[in-house]
Parts: C-alpha cells; structure tokens; sequence
C-alpha cells in the first residue's frame, strides 16, 4: 500500500510540474512571434520602405515630367477642346454640302445611268443612251473602230469615276473617324493617329492619280478621234479626185 501509494504521489507531480510548464512554453512561444514580427515591420520600415519612398518620389517626378513637359495636360485639354470646336463648326456644313443633289437628268435611260453605281449597270445603262455599235452592213469598219474605241474609253472613264466616288465616300468616313479620335486621344498617341492620316492620304492620292490618268487617256482619245476623222477626209477627197480624173479623161 505504501509503494503504491507513492507511486500515485510521484505520478501527481508530474502532472503538476506538466501543467505549470505548459503556459511558460506558450508564453515563451507568443513572445518569439511577436519579436519575430517586430524585427520584419522594423525591416519593412527602415530598409524596404525608404526603398519604396524613393521608387515613388522617381514616379512622382516622372509623371510631372510627362504631364508638364513632354505631354502638357493643359495643352491638350486646349487641343481637344479646339478640334471639338471645329468638328461641330463644319460638321454640319459638310454634312449639308454632301447632301445637296446633283442628279439633273430627266429622262428614264440617262437618269439611270446618272444613278448607276454598280459597275455591272454601267455598261447596259450606257448603251441604252448611247445605243450600240452598229452592223457592219450599216458602218464602215473605221468608223465602227472609232465608235469602239470611243465606247470603251467612255465607259472606262465612268466606271472609274464611280470607284473614285466609292472611294471618296470611304475616305470622309475615315476622315470623320481621326477627327472623333482626336477630339478624345490620349497623350502620345498622336504618331498614330498621323500614321492612319499619312495612310488614308496615300490611298486618297492613288485615287487622285487613275482619274487623272483616266482623263489624260480621254484627251488621247479625243484628238485620236479627230485625226482619224481628218485622214478619212483625206482619203474621200482623194478618193473623189480620183473619180474626178476618171470622168475628165473620158
């Protein structure tokens, strides 16, 4: 009994001294994590932090840099008012000088091919007013040649004077868009915006070049016309001289 007894006593403290060892671990255990995160806020604070001041101060300086000198805020806010005020000027005008209607013929056949901007209805209503060639039996073979010749170069000049207002049309559209983009751009992109300009104005140059090449051949054509009509005068004149000879000699 009395081994037994001590035994329980010595088991006892054991489990006192456990008990009273436990909170001091713990203690010991909150004091090391709040030391630990001391030492990294101190870290933080002093190391990293002047770090990230500095970094920011850096930002600071080259955003007024960009916004007072490179790209000055005020100036733009004054160029996209001006464009603004522009556009609304002579947006109207524009949109009423393209309203106006130049269609003036009359009649059934030329108002249709005044009308025709498909270039497969070109040459049907081409014809109806301007009648096809006729028979060989009903025209001599230079002057159905003329008649050809003139037929073609005309609807050439038609057809790409229909593309060139296709084209127009497409080019105010473009035009319209770089001003809506400029009235609302944001600072540097104005290479780009002048990029799309040079473009646009390259294809409105290219246009500008097939109708003046169209109309320099309609020029070739007209004076081809007229010395053709003076060598086939030459040739009835000489023609008639001939007969003439002919009859005096007998």
């Amino acid at each position: 009994m009395t081994k037994q007894s001590s035994g329980k006593m010595t088991l006892a403290l054991c489990l006192v001294s456990l008990l009273l060892l436990m909170p001091m671990t713990a203690s010991a255990g909150v004091q090391d994590i709040i030391q630990l995160l001391t030492t990294i806020t101190s870290t933080l604070q002093n190391g990293v932090g002047q770090v990230l001041s500095g970094i920011q101060s850096i930002n600071t300086t080259v955003r007024d840099f960009e916004q007072q000198v490179v790209w000055p805020v005020t100036l733009i806010n004054q160029t996209r008012a001006e464009v603004s005020q522009v556009r609304a000027q002579f947006s109207s005008l524009a949109g009423q000088i393209q309203g106006i209607p130049t269609n003036s013929a009359s009649l059934v056949n030329p108002s249709q091919l005044e009308r025709a901007g498909n270039l497969s209805q070109i040459s049907a209503s081409y014809t109806q007013v301007y009648q096809s060639l006729p028979q060989p039996n009903q025209a001599t073979a230079n002057q159905r040649n003329l008649m050809d010749v003139d037929d073609a170069l005309a609807l050439g000049a038609l057809k790409t004077a229909t593309v060139s207002d296709q084209a127009s049309e497409q080019m105010l559209s473009v035009a319209d868009g770089l001003e809506q983009q400029a009235a609302v751009s944001a600072p540097g992109s104005a290479s780009i915006l002048t990029a799309q300009a040079q473009a646009a104005n390259l294809q409105n140059q290219a246009m500008l070049q097939k109708l003046l090449a169209a109309e320099l051949r309609q020029e070739a054509a007209r004076l081809a016309h007229a010395n053709a009509l003076r060598k086939q005068s030459v040739d009835a004149n000489r023609d008639l001289r001939n007969n003439m000879q002919q009859i005096l000699s007998r």
